[in-house]
This record gives structure tokens, sequence and C-alpha cells, in this order.
């Protein structure tokens, strides 16, 4: 070292710094010896733009070479001035460069502090980074979702094992609409504080959107979250006092390790959701682990579906619709066909919906694909009706396209691009739309049937498909799942399930249509129930849009009217 600084200098240096910090919360400190060119900066900034140290000579000429080029000469002068003597501090604004490659916006303050015989000794003053002012949630004292994808990218870019765990509380509207959102905010600081505490400094705590928390950790093993996490619970069952009200809060909770690098944080987040929606949905609030996490299947998983996102983006690649037929119960003819969603690359061959959709479909690129796979549908569809005048295709919902504002546009949008007729379109609700309010669920369907598109109700008589949701909602068709027919050529009591399912469906004006036909003689028996359709092996397996053409093409012309 050139130019060493005597001790006294330098604890006074530190002195002065521990003072300014205080009272500058927020931004990054600086302080320079102008005397010694010998400055501290905060820990903050030197890792967040990966300067040398907190200590440094010549930091002015170090700070220049992070701000952008076009930002420099100004800079340039205005330190040269301070220097000099010419100017008592400066007020600026640069872009400064972060080791990604990245700039970011910061306001620099500094002023020049005189000893008593009126000479320049120190430059001191405070830097706000704008952008890193962007991931603060102002209200949980926390960094929020932005931060979390931030850091996230950090450890994927590194390559440094981490675990990550997402925490959220249930039934929390119920809280504000009884007692006012004030009160909701102050339960959600008191739940992101004691969570940060709890933590401590073995991770770092992040708000997410609406209710949900994260920890990123790469101190914490898997078995100590899951310990901490039922400490969690049990300290917020117990209940917690604010403004002299108990309250208790139940939680859910979702854990991914990473230790794969081939992905991206929105593909880490996608499985993140989709095993905290398992812990609230199936669970009941235990913590749910994506996959085995450190299992080998586990990590071809996450590369998989990191695989799967990127073809979204990449126009569609690699994802393919077949379509299974659906005949008339009567007289076998066809008269349309349900879509089916595929995913196909030389890597992982072809991959079914149940592997990728469930987690996708909490995705924010899921409503794309979804427009895609109707739109997709239709225009194939339309191929078919010239050959089978009244045929009808069926498209699958997720519950997270029919919760967007838009949807029921979008369908009308596409159906008015492809020139489709709205009444040859039946979508299909699924399983998993259980998690949708049943008014919003209805004003979607009815609006759409007022344009003639129908609708059926999947999986009926499993989970969500019960006899409370046919009341409410007018569908069109009720499809029996297929685990109710599987024995039906010896097992009476399942013909006695289909004959009440057929009833209660005949009750409420819709249609009955029964998947899962493998054989004639189960044909044989539904043929003598208030079945509509069939669907299943025996008619035809799920195939490609051309093999389903040369089907249509071959299937017997209907009877003249």
């Amino acid at each position: 070292m050139n130019n060493p600084v005597p001790e006294a200098v330098r604890l006074r240096l530190d002195a002065l710094f521990e003072a300014l910090s205080v009272i500058a919360e927020g931004t990054y400190v600086f302080l320079c010896n102008m005397r010694y060119d010998y400055s501290r900066w905060s820990e903050s900034a030197v890792t967040t733009f990966g300067l040398p140290s907190e200590y440094m000579f010549g930091a002015g000429g170090i700070w220049e070479a992070h701000i952008h080029p076009e930002d420099r000469e100004s800079y340039r002068k205005s330190i040269e001035a301070i220097f000099s003597g010419g100017d008592n501090g400066h007020d600026m604004q640069y872009r400064a460069q972060k080791p990604n490659g990245e700039y970011e916006v910061c306001t620099c303050r500094g002023i020049v502090i005189r000893d008593e015989h009126g000479e320049p000794e120190y430059f001191g003053g405070a830097i706000r980074n704008h952008g890193a002012q962007g991931h603060m949630d102002t209200l949980i004292g926390l960094r929020n979702q932005y931060g979390f994808f931030e850091d996230l990218a950090g450890h994927i870019a590194k390559n440094r094992s981490v675990r990550v765990c997402m925490v959220g509380l249930s039934q929390f509207t119920a809280i504000n609409e009884i007692y006012g959102y004030l009160f909701g905010n102050q339960i959600l600081q008191r739940f992101g504080r004691y969570l940060f505490e709890a933590v401590g400094n073995r991770g770092h705590v992040y708000h997410l959107d609406g209710t949900k928390f994260a920890v990123i950790s790469a101190t914490l093993e898997r078995e100590e979250i899951e310990a901490g996490y039922e400490k969690l619970r049990a300290h917020f069952r117990d209940g917690f006092s604010v403004d002299g009200k108990h309250i208790i809060l139940d939680l859910n909770a979702g854990l991914l390790s990473l230790d794969n690098f081939a992905t991206d944080v929105r593909t880490i987040y996608a499985c993140l959701n989709f095993a905290y929606g398992e812990s609230k949905l199936r669970r009941q609030g235990d913590l749910v682990r994506f996959g085995s996490d450190l299992g080998d299947d586990s990590r071809r998983q996450l590369e998989e579906l990191h695989d799967i996102r990127e073809s979204i983006t990449r126009s569609f690649e690699g994802f393919r619709l077949f379509y299974q037929p659906v005949v008339d119960a009567a007289s076998g003819r066809l008269t349309g066909a349900e879509s089916l969603i595929r995913w196909q690359s030389d890597d992982y061959g072809m991959v079914m919906p149940d592997q990728f959709v469930p987690v996708l479909e909490r995705d924010s690129l899921f409503p794309q694909l979804g427009r895609w796979i109707l739109e997709t549908s239709l225009r194939d569809a339309k191929q078919v009706l010239p050959l089978c005048p009244d045929f009808v295709i069926n498209v699958n919902l997720s519950y997270t396209q029919l919760e967007k504002p838009d949807f029921a546009d979008m369908v009308c949008s596409v159906l008015k691009e492809t020139e489709y007729p709205p009444d040859h379109l039946c979508l299909e609700i699924t399983e998993r739309c259980r998690l949708l309010d049943l008014t919003l669920l209805r004003n979607v369907i009815v609006r759409l049937q007022a344009h003639g598109v129908r609708f059926a109700l999947d999986d009926f008589g499993t989970g969500f498909a019960s006899i409370g949701i046919i009341k409410a909602i007018p569908f069109d068709t009720i499809k029996i799942d297929r685990g109710f027919v599987l024995r039906i050529e010896e097992d009476a009591l399942e013909r006695q399930l289909v004959e009440h399912f057929t009833a209660i469906a005949a009750t409420f004006g819709a249609k009955v249509c029964v998947e899962g036909i493998e054989t004639s003689q189960m044909r044989d028996i539904l043929q003598h129930y208030r079945v509509h359709s069939f669907q299943g092996y025996y008619f035809g397996r799920p195939m490609d849009h051309a093999s389903f053409l040369r089907l249509a093409r071959e299937a017997p012309a209907p009877a003249p009217v």
C-alpha cells in the first residue's frame, strides 16, 4: 500500500461513517478522507456492484469504471471540481453497472466537510439505488417479489445450492372483511417480522404477492426448514393479540431444493407455487416438497419444465394436439372429439399433460398456451366440419384461464378470427376448477352460452364435480369419469351408480357422455341407460390431426333427417 493511513485517521473515518449510516437508512453511504484519498463504502454497495472492498484508495476512479459511459464525463468533472476545491459537493444522477452487466439508476448526494482551518477534509454522502428501492416492500419492510427473483437468479448464475420455501396465510380474506384492510396489514407486518426473526442470519425473507412470503437459505437443511415450519404453524395456531383481538392463523408451505441450474427463476417459481397449492388444497397446510427434491427424477422434471416453459416463448415449439373421438351412444357415429395437449422433444420424448399442466397452470405463461390450444383446436376442427356437419370439438380449460377477466372476450375473439361456429365448441371444466368462485364461474359460462358455446363438466362423481356444481351451473353435458365404469360388466354397483348419475343429469337438462369405454360389452351395457355419447379406446385412442381427418373421412355419413 503506497499511502499508509495513520490509525487515528482510520478510527475517525470509521466513527464518522457509522454516524452517517445511522441516519442514511436505505442508501449506500460513502465517506472519503480527501487528504489520503482513502474511503469506506457500505457493504451493500460492495456486494451489489462488485467493488473490491469496503475500504478503498482512489474510490472515485474505481466507481467511475462502473458508471455508464454516457454519464461518466459529468461525473468525472464533478469529482475533479470537488477535489480541487472548486465545489462543496454534488447532487447528481447516473447509471451504475452491476456484475451481471445490468445498470441501476442511482442518485448521489455528497458534501465536503472542512476542518477547523476551512480546508477540505472529508467528502461523504449517500447513493440511493432506485432499482433496489423498487425491490423493497415498504409495508412489510422486506424485499419484494422482484427482489426475490433477482436474488434467486443470482444463486442460479453462481451455481449455488439453496433451499427455497414459500409460506402463506390461509383464509386471510375473512380477516380483511371482518376487521378491515388496515388491521389486515398489521397482521401481515407481524407475520413478516416473526418470520424474519425466526430465520435470522441463516437466510433471506421476502414478501411476495398477497399473503405469501418466501425464504431462501444456503445454510438451512431441509429437515431444519421442516422443523422450523412446524414451530411456525404451532405459534400462529395458538394465536396472538393485535389491538386486543385474538387472532389465529393457518399456514401453507411449499419447499424446493435448488441444486440444478439448467433452469430459470420463473420455472422455479411455478414449481414452488405448485407445491404451495398442494399444501393448501390437499394436505391441510402440511409442508409439501416439490418432487423428491434431491432425487434424479426431480432434477430431470425441473429441467423438463424449464424446456416446456421455453417452448411457449418459442412459438409453442414442441407442443402438439391429439384428438380422441367422441361417438353417438346409439349409432356409434362420430360426433366430436376431445382435444388433448402433448409436448415432445428429442431429450424427453412424448410428455403427457399430467406431467406439466398442473404446474404450468399456475404460471403467468399458461394463458398464452391456453389460447394456442383453443385456436389450434378450432382450426383443426374446422377441417372436420365438412365431413361431419354436427361435429363438436371439446377443449379443456384450466381454472387460471377462467379467472382471467378477459377470458370470455378471448374465446369470442378466437372464434371470430378462426370463423368457427360457436355452437360446435364445447369447453370442458376440469376438476381443478373447484378453486374458482361459483358466481364467477357461472357468469363466464352463461355469457359464452349466450353466444352458442357449450360447456361440459368433466370427471363427474370425483372431487369437486358434485351435485352442488351442476345445480348451480347450467352445463350442457356431464362426463362420467372412467373410474365408475371400469368393472361395469361384472359390478352391479357400478351399473346402479351410472343409472343414478344419468338420472341426475337428466334432472338438470344435461346430456351424458361416458369416458373410458374399452370393450363392446361395456358399450352394450351402457346403451341401456340415458347415455348420449361415448369416449374411450374402443372407439379410438388419441391421434394426431392427420389421422383424425382420415378417421372422419371413413366415418359413415349421418342418416338423413
